[in-house]
C-alpha cells in the first residue's frame, strides 16, 4: 500500500473519489476490497466475470462505471455516507499477500447562510460593557466560531461558550459563541470598533458577519497618540517663546550698560 486518499470532509449531495494506490512489487494482484465500517461494499478480481461486484451497504453507493482496481467512486453522499472506510488488497496464491489501511469520512450539511451576530450598540463609551453573541445557522456538525476585535483574534477571557444545541431530528447542529469586555481606548483604532465573527467547518466552509461600533467623542477626537503629539508641540512653542524673550531682555541690558559706561567717561 503505497497511499489511501480519501477525502476528511464531503458535503452532503457530494460526488467522492478514494484512492486506493499500491504496488505489486512482481507479485499478481487477486483483489481489492473497500469496506465501510466493516461492510464489504466494492470487490474488483480482475480473473471473475464481471470484474467488479458491488454489495448494499447503507449510505454507499457506487458509481461502477468510474470506479477501477485503484479508485472507487460514491455518488450523491448523505449522513448515512460518514464512516470509516478501508481498501484491502491481496496478491494472487499461493501468498495470497494482504495489505489494507483505513481513514474516516464525515459528509458535512452546510449551513444556509453566513453567522448572526446580536445583541451590540451602535455607539460605546469608554467603561461601558460589550456584550454580543454570534450564532451560527444550523449545519451538521457546528460550525467552529471565531471572534476578531480589528482584525486580531479576541482574547480568549472575552469569550463566553461556545454552546451547542441540536435543532432538529437530522442532527442539524447551531453553535453560540458570546463576546463580553469593558471598552477601553485600545479598543478603537481613529474612533472605529470592528468586531467580526467567523464560522468555519473544516476546509469546506468559511463565512463571516462584522459590524462597526463608533466610540463616543473623547474617544474620536482625542486619540492617546494625538494628544501626546500635541502637548510636545506646545511644550516647542513655549520653550521657544521663552528664548526670545530672555535674549531680549539680554540685548536691553547690554545697550543700558553701554550708555552708562559712555557718560561716565
Amino acid at each position: 500500500m503505497t497511499a489511501l486518499q480519501i477525502p476528511q470532509h464531503v458535503v452532503l449531495n457530494e460526488t467522492v473519489l478514494m484512492r486506493c494506490n499500491f504496488n505489486l512489487d512482481k507479485e499478481t494482484l487477486y483483489s481489492v476490497k473497500w469496506y465501510k465500517d466493516g461492510h464489504e461494499f466494492y470487490r474488483y478480481v480482475p480473473r471473475d466475470e464481471p470484474t467488479v461486484q458491488t454489495f448494499r451497504v447503507t449510505g454507499v453507493n457506487v458509481n461502477t462505471r468510474d470506479s477501477t482496481e485503484s479508485a472507487v467512486v460514491l455518488n450523491n453522499v448523505n449522513l448515512s455516507s460518514s464512516g470509516r472506510y478501508r481498501c484491502e488488497v491481496s496478491a494472487e496464491a499461493p501468498a495470497f499477500q494482504t495489505v489494507s489501511d483505513h481513514a474516516d469520512m464525515t459528509v458535512v450539511v452546510l449551513p444556509d447562510e453566513g453567522p448572526r451576530i446580536t445583541g451590540g450598540r451602535s455607539r460605546y463609551k469608554e467603561g461601558e460593557l460589550v456584550r454580543m453573541n454570534c450564532t451560527s445557522a444550523p449545519s451538521k456538525p457546528a460550525a467552529l466560531l471565531t471572534w476578531f476585535i480589528n482584525g486580531e483574534p479576541a482574547d480568549a477571557q472575552y469569550l463566553k461558550g461556545p454552546h451547542i444545541t441540536s435543532v432538529d431530528e437530522k442532527g442539524l447542529e447551531t453553535a453560540v459563541l458570546g463576546l463580553e469586555f469593558s471598552v477601553t481606548n485600545k479598543h478603537f483604532k481613529l474612533g472605529d470598533m470592528k468586531l467580526k465573527c467567523l464560522a468555519t467547518i473544516a476546509s469546506v466552509y468559511l463565512q463571516s458577519n462584522e459590524e462597526s461600533v463608533e466610540g463616543d467623542e473623547r474617544i474620536v477626537k482625542a486619540p492617546v497618540m494625538e494628544s501626546r503629539e500635541t502637548r510636545a508641540q506646545s511644550h516647542t512653542r513655549n520653550d521657544l517663546t521663552n528664548g526670545s524673550q530672555t535674549a531680549t531682555i539680554f540685548g536691553w541690558m547690554m545697550v543700558l550698560s553701554i550708555t552708562a559706561f559712555v557718560l561716565t567717561r
